[in-house]
């Protein structure tokens, strides 16, 4: 069975850093495209970075040139460094198999994220 943890959200000051982490268990990690999603408060959970299995990445316009993912499949670890972090960057994050359609069907508790003004 497919585990996903992630890790290494808080709260932060308006421009400030964090790094997330997303330790997978159950799958063969290297096989699989990855990706970060985030939720808030009634709205659904909205890609955020994806990595291939080759690691070739993508953003959500909202932001790219901000953060960047990257795995470590020794590890099978994804991670998500953020930076210039901004208040509408507060939510839920997860990670997962993307796209969402295809995703796993056990998602991880998330890591929060709270970026104060």
């Amino acid at each position: 069975q497919v585990q996903l943890v992630e890790s290494g959200g808080g709260l932060v000051q308006v421009g400030g850093s964090l790094r997330l982490s997303c330790a997978a268990s159950g799958l063969l990690f290297r096989r699989y495209n990855l990706g970060w999603y985030r939720q808030t408060p009634g709205k659904q959970r909205e890609p955020v970075a994806s990595i291939t299995d080759a690691g070739d990445t993508n953003y959500a316009d909202s932001v790219k040139g901000r953060f960047t993912i990257s795995r470590d499949n020794a590890r099978n670890t994804v991670y998500l460094q953020m930076t210039s972090l901004k208040p509408e960057d507060t939510a839920v994050y997860y990670c997962n198999r993307v796209p969402l359609s295809i995703a796993f069907r056990s998602w991880g508790q998330g890591t929060r994220v709270t970026v104060s003004s």
